[in-house]
């Protein structure tokens, strides 16, 4: 979940590029172009929130913009930025090259695209992940069915569960991030109808990065026999982990493949597919469709697990081993992309 959703485990190793990223001069960015632009003439231009580093969710971004520029013959721009002001910078600069379409990573982006998209009513904006309060017709949005992922890695926990009870350590008490706690129970208790579940909130004065806090939650629910925890606490997931690992629980991600930070204690993880936003969200924008909110869960490609990705023999990720899991997991995914289960939302209505 970078602060919600860019603070996953990758965090760290962001933040000790980041401070190689700054220049001395304090420049607005890491910048990052493409080749010029081939006959199409089409330009993409990415900003994000932090630098890129080895933030998968952000480099899924990049990827996307890279393939909607190779897609189109055109060229793309990337600009990393560091902190608030730079962000700031970022747009500023975007917008003044004037690209067909300026992507944006995160609510972070949210009050300075609202007042670009008014002071430039013709360039044409897309925001993954977030969007402007108030809606405007260049300002196209690309949202996720994040309960969509959670509600299949609850399915994973309820039948690896031993102890027949499961929880997870969420953010907030809040519907939007209970989107990473209520379906979940309901998951494990689709496959095992006799599962137990809890949820405990980090809360607090920083509960993005209080991994302590996190650890707290985690160890209250392992103290009454929860063995599946799923972390939702964004930075805090570091703290999960840890206790999970020091009990022999296990616990499940979030936005990317989480499993290499803690081996053997990471089932699986809720994929967060920016790529596929960024690279659907500017094909929509082109085809004339600027304006719109899209929302991607499994069916669109948006939401996966890392079990259910290529790869996951080598993801280091404990549900490689339960092939037999995996299979029932895919058949709840399939029901689900076919329109025959939904899963509620916490955040709806």
């Amino acid at each position: 979940m970078r602060r919600r959703h860019r603070r996953t485990l990758q965090l760290a190793a962001a933040t000790t590029l980041l401070a190689t990223a700054a220049t001395a001069c304090n420049a607005a960015a890491k910048s990052d172009t493409s080749d010029a632009a081939g006959p199409s003439g089409k330009s993409f231009t990415l900003v994000t929130p932090d630098a890129v580093g080895q933030n998968e969710f952000l480099k899924l971004a990049v990827t996307g913009i890279k393939s909607a520029a190779k897609a189109h013959d055109g060229s793309q721009k990337v600009y990393e930025s560091t902190d608030t002001a730079s962000q700031q910078q970022n747009v500023q600069a975007a917008v003044d090259a004037a690209p067909d379409v300026i992507v944006l990573v995160g609510f972070e982006f949210a009050d300075l695209v609202a007042q670009q998209a008014k002071a430039h009513p013709k360039q044409r904006f897309l925001m993954i992940d977030a969007c402007t309060t108030k809606t405007y017709k260049n300002v196209s949005c690309a949202v996720f069915r994040e309960h969509e992922g959670v509600y299949l890695a609850g399915a994973a926990a309820g039948l690896l569960s031993k102890s027949g009870k499961v929880g997870a350590v969420d953010v907030l008490d809040t519907p939007q991030f209970r989107r990473y706690s209520d379906p979940f129970a309901a998951g494990a208790k689709q496959v095992a109808a006799k599962t137990s579940t809890s949820t405990r909130f980090v809360g607090g004065q920083s509960p993005f990065d209080d991994s302590a806090r996190a650890k707290e939650q985690a160890n209250s629910l392992l103290a009454r026999g929860t063995d599946q925890i799923m972390a939702a606490a964004a930075a805090g997931n570091y703290g999960v982990f840890e206790a999970a690992k020091a009990k022999g629980a296990f616990a499940y991600g979030v936005d990317v493949n989480q499993c290499p930070a803690a081996p053997g204690t990471v089932v699986d993880n809720v994929i967060k597919r920016t790529d596929v936003a960024v690279e659907k969200g500017i094909e929509s924008v082109l085809d004339g469709k600027a304006g719109t909110t899209v929302s991607y869960g499994l069916k669109e490609g948006g939401i996966s697990l890392t079990g259910l990705e290529a790869g996951v023999d080598s993801s280091k990720c404990v549900i490689a081993q339960h092939k037999d899991v995996l299979a029932k997991v895919k058949a709840l995914r399939d029901e689900i992309v076919a329109g025959k289960l939904t899963v509620d939302d916490p955040a709806a209505g």
